[in-house]
This record gives structure tokens, C-alpha cells and sequence, in this order.
């Protein structure tokens, strides 16, 4: 009790040497920096729509999400099944300018084309689907983030495979066939809510592809390229009775054949000839991502870098700072001295990314979407996470600059290590300057690592994307991270503390700081 009554006295003996003008002044900057240089080009970020700009679709679970294909739909009661055979599925790759008519063949590794049990119309409403892809063989979809593998290989028509969903009320069972009689469950969705009545039929899609253009040390920026896929579809039998080409409608979920680039493509839709069913499309259905410019919500974290680095000046010049009981510059640091400077400088630094943290994400997200640009929507849950996460970062990374304040007792060198090791970091792999695994390595093992709290958008197999720090994505989950945070600060501090005196009069005075 003694120990702790001492270790509280001079706590609060330091907050009252802390709260001189000059360090509160610093940490308001510091998040009058944060805060100014994340609304400012949220301010100059306009997206012209003709008249209003439409809302991006959202799942069953309010997730951003892609749902654009094509669609030959009619009616299917609450208890029903589709089959059909497919005999192909090919497509086509448009290369971007200044080659952008050059069209070859072939299909993206996610290119798909089947069968689709479908909550209407509606962009982001609940599905299950059976298909084939261009790489990945025969796959069950549904709800946009769920992904079952079924068997492996193409399609062609000497060797065609057969799909068939069967639905019993919110239950959505999908199997595969090589010959229409020996079927093979792929798997089950539970699709809750659906309507009596729902839109069942043939579908195709093809996500764009990604052209890498080297940059800067070895980094790179993303080039989308157009992509149409088509499947080719015979006897097609609805509830074990085949079908007619009666009650059959094609349309397109999302906007089709608009863009310069389908122009040199044939539009998208469904084909019958005879017996056999084409239906060509272009888009994806799946989890939604930064394509298109739309904006996680950790962009508007573009003024943390500079606000961090005001707040390692501050912990560092705190570190063999006197307090005004005891204003002499040569007075040492104790244990017990430093580990309520860590106390202090960790809590003043919390408070304050959490009140700029707190404002410039809402704010901005608020500013983004009202001129036009689409910013990815989170959990309440997951916004939490982000504030307060990097919230504590930023006390994590203060007192790691204290101790290594105290630890090399020169205030610029001490400042360039902490700069180095944590400012450097995760400032050059928020660019696509250096490698892929250069970048992926240096937020593994640098205290920047626990920066990985910011992290709210998610990285999914199915869906076609550079996942790579520069457009968002973190080597490490948000509480691995922080975890990596927290091992330097532990080792750091401790040699700090392991270095000074218990009390002032088992130690000699320390030489001034320069």
C-alpha cells in the first residue's frame, strides 16, 4: 500500500509537470493536426453523378457489397428446384487504354456462370447460387460472403456438368452432377427471411481483372481491365418438369452495356437458340471492396502520421523533464519517476487520439458521402474498435518514445528512433512504394504493426483484389498487431526502468540532454 500511495504521489506530482503550457499546447496541435488533415480532402473530394448519385447495394448483414450480372429469371415458389446443363463457359479480356480495343480471349481466375435462387431483383438482396468458374472449379455463393468449393475443373461440351438448387422454404441445397443421374451435395444455405415467392434462373458475371504498373522501389498501383464471361445452358427443368421458354425475363442486376469499353463486347444478356441457353455478363457478386474509388473509412486518417510525430517530440522531451516541485534539469530519473511518466504521457495521449480519432471519422465519413463518394459502411462495433484501437496505438507508440528517451538520453536521437521505427513504417507502406513483401514485412515486425486497428476492410478468397498495406489491407489482424505494440513497449520500458536508480540517492546526476 505504501509502494502504491508513493507511485500515485508522484503521478500525480508529474501530470502537474506535464501540464505546462507548452506540452498541452503540443498535444492539441497534434489533434487540430489529425483532425484538419483528414476533413480537408474529404472537403475537396467531389463525385459528379447526373442528378442524384446512387447508393452502392449493401447485403442482408447492411455490409457493402457487389451484386451486377446478368439475369434469365421467372418465378419459383417456396418449396421448387432449377437443374440445367451447362456445356461452356468462355469469355473475353479487354486490355485497359492505350490498348483498350484489344480484346483477347479468356476467362478471369473468378469469372462465374449457373443457377441463382434470388430475393427479386433488388441490388444486395439475399441469393444462393451454384456455378462454374473460370479457375476455381464448381462453387456454391450465397449471401455475398459465403463461399463452399465443390469439384474441381472446367466445362466444355464433351464433358458438361450439371447444377441443380432445390429450395424448401429458407433452405437453398445445392448439387452437382457429371451425368444427371449420380448428384453430389455441394452444400446448404439458410437464407432467412425469404419471400414466398422468389426469382430463380441462369446467371453470368466476370469480375474485372487487376494489371499491376510497377511504381516508386518496387511497389504498385492497380489497372483494371474489363472482363465478360458467357455460360451456355440446356435442358433446363424447373420442379422435375421441363421448361418452356414461356415466363422466362432477362434483365441485369446493376447497370450493363453503358460503358465505352462494352462497346467492343457483345451485349450483355440471354441468348435462345433452339435449345440451348446463353447468358453473357459482366460485374461480380460477392463482398464489396475499394474498386470503383470507393473509400474505406480509415482514409480519413490522413493527418495521424504528422499528429504522431508531434506527440513522440513531446514523450521524449518528457523523459528526463523535472516536474515544478523539483525544477532542476539535472535531477534524475528514477524507476518510480519513469514509470508515472509512462502513466501520464500513455493516458494524456489516449484521451487525445480518442477525442481526434473520435471526430475525424465520423465527420469525414459525413463530408465524403454528401459530395458523392462512397465510403465502405462498418459495424458500429468495428468503428469502436478503430477509435479506441488507435486510440491506444498512439499511447503505445508515446511511451515507447519515452523510453527510448530514456534510454539514450539525447532528445534527437531518441527522436529519430522512434521516428524510424514507427513513423517511417507506417507512413511508406500506406503508398505503393516499396515491394509487396517489403511492406507486408515491415508492419509484421515494427512497432507500426499495431496500426493494423484502422484495418476495416476484409480480405476474401473469392474476390479479385491487391491485398497489399497500400489499398488497406494489414499483414496481421487488428489484435495481432497490437500485440506486437505491446512487446515493444514491454521490452523497452523495462530496459529503461532495468537502467536508472530506484531512488536519487543511489545514483549520480545523469549528463544534461542535448
Amino acid at each position: 500500500m505504501l509502494t502504491t500511495n508513493k507511485l500515485l504521489r508522484q503521478v500525480r506530482q508529474e501530470w502537474t509537470g506535464f501540464r505546462r503550457p507548452g506540452r498541452l499546447s503540443a498535444m492539441a496541435v497534434a489533434a487540430l493536426v489529425v483532425i484538419a488533415l483528414g476533413l480537408l480532402p474529404a472537403f475537396g473530394n467531389h463525385t459528379s453523378c447526373d442528378g442524384p448519385c446512387p447508393a452502392e447495394p449493401t447485403g442482408p448483414d447492411g455490409s457493402h457489397v457487389n451484386d451486377q450480372f446478368s439475369f434469365l429469371h421467372r418465378d419459383l415458389d417456396e418449396n421448387g428446384s432449377i437443374t440445367v446443363r451447362m456445356t461452356s463457359l468462355t469469355g473475353t479480356i479487354t486490355y485497359p487504354p492505350p490498348d483498350h480495343d484489344r480484346i483477347v480471349p479468356g476467362l478471369v481466375p473468378w469469372a462465374k456462370a449457373g443457377i441463382i435462387v434470388k430475393d427479386g431483383l433488388r441490388r444486395g438482396s439475399s441469393y444462393a447460387a451454384l456455378m462454374l468458374t473460370g479457375s476455381h472449379g464448381v462453387r456454391m455463393q450465397y449471401d455475398y460472403r459465403h463461399d463452399i468449393a465443390g469439384s474441381r475443373g472446367g466445362v466444355s461440351a464433351r464433358s458438361p456438368r450439371w447444377l441443380r438448387l432445390t429450395r424448401s422454404g429458407d433452405s437453398v441445397t445445392g448439387y452437382e452432377s457429371a451425368d444427371g443421374r449420380r448428384w453430389t451435395k455441394v452444400g446448404t444455405a439458410q437464407l432467412s427471411g425469404l419471400p414466398r415467392t422468389v426469382q430463380v434462373g441462369l446467371f453470368a458475371t466476370s469480375p474485372g481483372d487487376l494489371t499491376l504498373r510497377p511504381v516508386g522501389l518496387g511497389g504498385a498501383t492497380e489497372q483494371v481491365r474489363f472482363t465478360q464471361a458467357g455460360g451456355s445452358f440446356d435442358n433446363v427443368v424447373l420442379s422435375d418438369v421441363p421448361s418452356s421458354a414461356e415466363g422466362w425475363r432477362s434483365d441485369t442486376v446493376g447497370e450493363m452495356n453503358r460503358t465505352d469499353w462494352e462497346k467492343y463486347h457483345k451485349a450483355s444478356g440471354a441468348v435462345v437458340d433452339g435449345g440451348t441457353i446463353t447468358v453473357t455478363g459482366t460485374g461480380d457478386i460477392g463482398p464489396g471492396g475499394t474498386e470503383g474509388g470507393d473509400r474505406p473509412v480509415e482514409r480519413t486518417l490522413g493527418g495521424l502520421a504528422p499528429g504522431l510525430l508531434i506527440v513522440l517530440v513531446v514523450a521524449v522531451r518528457f523523459a528526463q523533464s523535472g516536474s515544478r516541485r523539483d525544477p532542476a534539469r539535472g535531477t534524475p530519473v528514477t524507476r518510480r519517476g519513469l514509470a508515472a511518466k509512462a502513466a501520464v504521457v500513455g493516458t494524456v495521449t489516449f484521451v487525445t487520439g480518442l477525442l481526434a480519432v473520435g471526430i475525424v471519422i465520423p465527420i469525414g465519413t459525413a463530408i465524403l458521402r454528401e459530395y458523392g463518394t462512397t465510403v465502405i459502411a462498418v459495424s458500429a462495433l468495428t468503428g469502436v474498435r478503430m477509435v479506441v484501437g488507435t486510440a491506444a496505438v498512439l499511447a503505445l507508440s508515446a511511451v515507447l518514445a519515452l523510453a527510448l528517451g530514456a534510454l539514450l538520453r539525447r532528445i534527437w536521437l531518441a527522436v529519430l528512433a522512434a521516428v524510424l521505427a514507427i513513423v517511417v513504417p507506417y507512413v511508406v507502406t500506406s503508398v505503393p512504394l516499396l515491394t509487396d513483401g517489403l511492406s507486408q514485412w515491415l508492419l509484421r515486425v515494427t512497432p507500426a504493426a499495431g496500426f493494423a486497428t484502422q484495418q476495416t476492410l476484409v480480405e476474401y478468397p473469392q474476390v479479385t483484389a491487391h491485398f497489399v498495406p497500400s489499398t488497406g489491407y494489414f499483414p496481421l489482424p487488428w489484435w495481432a498487431g497490437i500485440a506486437v505494440s505491446c512487446a515493444y513497449v514491454v521490452v523497452f520500458l523495462g530496459l529503461a526502468l532495468s537502467s536508472l536508480p530506484r531512488s536519487d540517492g543511489r545514483a549520480g546526476q545523469p549528463g544534461r540532454w542535448r
